[in-house]
């Protein structure tokens, strides 16, 4: 008996096998049967019991994957519809941003925490997750730790929120158009956004991806303005230029009816992409990162989440 323990233990403990398991998984989240949170799940789970055999290589491949979705959901979307789900969620966008970057600040005062790794922290939550705190970090030049806490964080929180919201909206009888853009403005990071408005419906997706990319662009004054903070005028501002693609792609849905016999199939497939990079981020998180989250940080973090989380929802439903 012991013996045949220890057999499956060096069996699973083989780095082939280990591969063999990840890309069978992989396949698996690209079939309609998982859902955007089961995919994370199994991604996280296979990083704790196994670790993940190919997390060096992934980060890149997670954004590029990420961005083609992405764009692909531009094909399932009209441009009245776009522009409708914009101008529903400027405001509250606009409102959102300042009001966490001015709270973030005044936080990191109270708690002493460090001013780098606080902004990080608020720009991740004010906009839009990884992505803000990748494009603010060479502006600011914070040490690898500070990046690596501020990821983590916002990472875990996605995780939380993509289990979370579509619990609370069902609860609360959101409809898609409210919890569409509740997601959008609440949720950090944008595969979790279009991961938890995908589980809850295709009008929530429609209108939480589009407000959610709308939101992405502030990342351009935002940089401009964190330069002025930190007084650092040799730093370039990078533009999220796959948004560009997704507005092309509505252009194309829109004014070309050929692209309409083919736009169902294009956003199937990439809600299956989606799961995937949910999956594959699943697969970058484990224990021992987790372990390294410090008590200041988390608790800022966590009090900018549930103040934007709530205060946007009262605003939605009153």
């Amino acid at each position: 008996m012991n013996s045949r323990i220890y057999n499956m233990n060096r069996f699973i403990q083989n780095e082939k096998t280990k591969k063999i398991i990840f890309l069978t998984l992989a396949v698996i989240t690209l079939t309609p049967w998982i859902s955007s949170p089961i995919a994370l799940a199994l991604g996280f789970l296979l990083a704790v019991l196994l670790g993940n055999p190919f997390e060096k290589y992934l980060h890149r491949y997670i954004h590029l994957l990420l961005q083609i979705s992405i764009v692909g959901l531009g094909f399932g979307l009209k441009l009245n519809e776009a522009l409708q789900a914009g101008k529903t969620g400027f405001i509250l966008t606009v409102v959102s941003i300042a009001t966490v970057m001015i709270l973030g600040y005044f936080l990191g005062k109270v708690c002493k925490l460090e001013k780098k790794l606080s902004y990080l922290v608020s720009v991740g939550t004010a906009i839009c997750g990884g992505s803000a705190i990748a494009a603010t970090s060479p502006i600011i030049k914070p040490s690898t730790k500070q990046i690596s806490l501020a990821l983590a964080i916002i990472f875990t929180l996605n995780s939380i929120a993509l289990f979370v919201y579509p619990v609370i909206g069902h609860a609360l009888h959101l409809s898609q158009e409210q919890f569409g853009l509740w997601c959008a403005i609440g949720i950090h990071d944008t595969s979790s956004v279009v991961g938890a408005a995908g589980k809850f419906g295709d009008e929530a997706l429609k209108t939480a991806t589009t407000v959610k990319l709308a939101r992405a662009l502030w990342i351009i004054p935002v940089s401009l303005i964190t330069m002025l903070i930190f007084k650092n005028k040799e730093s370039k501002i990078k533009v999220p230029w796959f948004i560009g693609y997704f507005v092309f792609a509505i252009l194309l849905n829109t004014y070309i009816p050929l692209f309409a016999h083919f736009s169902e199939i294009i956003t199937t497939v990439s809600k299956s992409g989606l799961n995937l990079t949910l999956f594959l981020i699943g697969s970058t998180l484990s224990l021992q990162t987790l372990k390294t989250i410090g008590f200041k940080p988390l608790a800022i973090a966590v009090i900018l989440w549930i103040s934007i989380s709530t205060g946007t929802l009262l605003y939605i439903i009153h």
